[in-house]
């Protein structure tokens, strides 16, 4: 590829990532916009979760395919169907059909995001890719930090239906920069589509990403329908690992867990994932409802833990070119560590100061592991395999966060009952009984007592002279429930250091050391090859 090749396909991606990155967050400043529109209230987190199965489950299938028919063909496609997605959510009349058409979207998000990963390690190598991918990482950290303020500002000025539409004139220009750089390498002959490891991958992903967010919520653990969804997941992945380890040509080869290089990425980025979401979605609701930030500022707060994010990305595509791969892992999570626990620290009394220095933490580390988990793995393998052992990784940070969210939703929900016996029960015993009845019955769970310190309506219907006392131990109650899933974080992110320490002595230069001597095989099971070498590019 030559030079203006590369810097077309280069903006191609880059524009490919930031808005599927804004897509994440854009729209959460628009929820009540849409609630109040399309109604549905009750249905609303499945505008997230229908995103995340549709996303999760078609990011295994589509690195394989695109190893063997090409990244060009499949990218095209995924900023296709994400931007026609795109524009069926602006056109949305029900909650259903918004649903749907998120679902749409997070297909086309699943296939766009770890291609552009791997188009990114097919055109540079070496150390130019360690620093491109840090560059990457950081253009997703952008987007996940505009999202919400340029969400919020679409809706106070223009319409929520734009949030979706703007993806309509940036992804014509991906495509068409793509269109005109990017080079398709086509492998086909020999390989055949692997249908029904694909269809037991995404039934068997789909099956437990539904037992984690339904499991809980619209029914309880031990409802036999919780235990029917996880024993279908059981089984759709039992028979995915047997066909799998069987095929010939299977959509992931499990035996490239045998490359410790590969497996020890692929579980610190279920952990990195999981400790990521445990930071993204609870530290925003103690700003909110114990400092007492409004919903459009928290945006703002947040910000700086995805500039450091930004910041230790750019950062740490430099640092790998030096360093051993388990000396920054090790020393990435130990710093989310450190935000974690400053968190533990977090009281009724907490300044937007204290909190920020615990996001900032948080941030500088995700920063500093997330692009070395896609730089090692590629580096480890060659061309041919790159596409999957990117998705790979992709694919178990996204079950990471899903199960994150949902362990730590649990964590809690169980520390707010705790709190509502010991803290709230005897406050509502000194209220007027209508006031009590209401408070009571703010929804299924005591957590729903949050919704007090966040909606001024409900405030003010507490008499005057025990509105502070009664918001005070709210605020007291939600922060005595987060310190133990800011201690889960911790735990978490500090298994994942210390696995990271299997890494052993692998790194950058060792593997271009090896690069460079000659053809090796990667792994007993893995065919010789040259982990670089490309084929004769075709234009599409």
């Amino acid at each position: 590829m030559n030079a203006q090749r590369r810097v077309l396909t280069t903006a191609a991606m880059m524009v490919g990532l930031l808005i599927a990155s804004l897509d994440q967050t854009i729209v959460d400043t628009a929820f009540p916009r849409m609630i109040s529109e399309l109604g549905g209230v009750s249905m609303f987190t499945w505008v997230i979760t229908a995103y995340l199965l549709a996303s999760t489950a078609i990011v295994p299938v589509v690195g394989k395919l695109a190893d063997i028919y090409g990244r060009k063909l499949f990218w095209i496609i995924g900023i296709t169907i994400f931007v026609a997605g795109s524009v069926l959510c602006g056109q949305a009349r029900t909650m259903p059909e918004l649903i749907l058409f998120r679902g749409v979207q997070g297909i086309g998000g699943g296939m766009i995001m770890p291609i552009a990963q791997t188009i990114i390690g097919d055109i540079y190598e070496g150390e130019a890719r360690a620093r491109m991918q840090g560059v990457f990482a950081g253009v997703f950290a952008v987007g996940a930090a505009i999202g919400p303020l340029l969400g919020g500002w679409i809706v106070d000025h223009y319409h929520w239906r734009y949030i979706f539409l703007l993806n309509l004139p940036t992804g014509i220009v991906a495509l068409g920069l793509a269109m005109i750089g990017l080079q398709n390498v086509i492998d086909a002959k020999g390989h055949k589509i692997d249908w029904t490891g694909s269809f037991l991958s995404i039934a068997g992903v789909t099956t437990l990403l539904l037992t984690l967010q339904l499991g809980g919520v619209q029914w309880p653990w031990g409802a036999w329908q919780s235990f029917a969804l996880f024993a279908a997941s059981l089984i759709f992945l039992g028979l995915f690992a047997w066909v799998e380890l069987r095929g010939q040509d299977p959509v992931l080869d499990l035996r490239l867990f045998k490359n410790p290089t590969f497996a020890t990425f692929c579980t610190v980025a279920f952990l990195l994932g999981a400790g990521m979401f445990g930071a993204i979605v609870f530290i925003p609701w103690f700003i909110q409802g114990v400092v007492g930030v409004s919903a459009t500022a928290t945006g703002t707060v947040m910000m700086p833990m995805t500039l450091m994010m930004m910041v230790g990305s750019i950062a740490g595509g430099q640092i790998a070119r030096r360093v051993q791969y388990r000396w920054q892992v090790g020393g990435g999570l130990l710093s989310v560590v450190a935000g974690f626990l400053a968190a533990t620290r977090f009281s009724v009394l907490t300044s937007l100061w204290q909190a920020r220095i615990a996001i900032m933490l948080i941030g500088l580390g995700l920063g500093l592991v997330m692009p070395l988990i896609t730089l090692g793995v590629q580096q480890a393998f060659g061309r041919e395999q790159r596409g999957v052992v990117t998705s790979a990784t992709a694919f178990f940070r996204s079950v990471g966060a899903t199960v994150g969210v949902t362990l730590f939703g649990v964590i809690f929900n169980n520390q707010m009952a705790r709190q509502y016996t010991l803290l709230m029960a005897p406050q509502l015993q000194r209220l007027p009984p209508p006031m009590a009845a209401r408070l009571a019955g703010l929804g299924a769970h005591p957590s729903d007592l949050v919704q007090v310190l966040l909606q001024p309506t409900l405030q003010a219907m507490i008499p005057p002279g025990m509105r502070g006392p009664l918001l005070q131990t709210i605020r007291q109650m939600m922060t005595n429930a987060l310190h133990p899933v800011f201690w889960t974080g911790i735990a978490v992110v500090g298994a994942g250091a210390l696995i990271g320490q299997l890494l052993g002595a692998e790194s950058l230069p060792a593997q271009l050391k090896r690069q460079s001597q000659g053809p090796k095989r990667v792994t007993p099971v893995i065919a010789e090859q040259e982990p670089d070498a490309d084929r004769a590019p075709i234009d599409n």
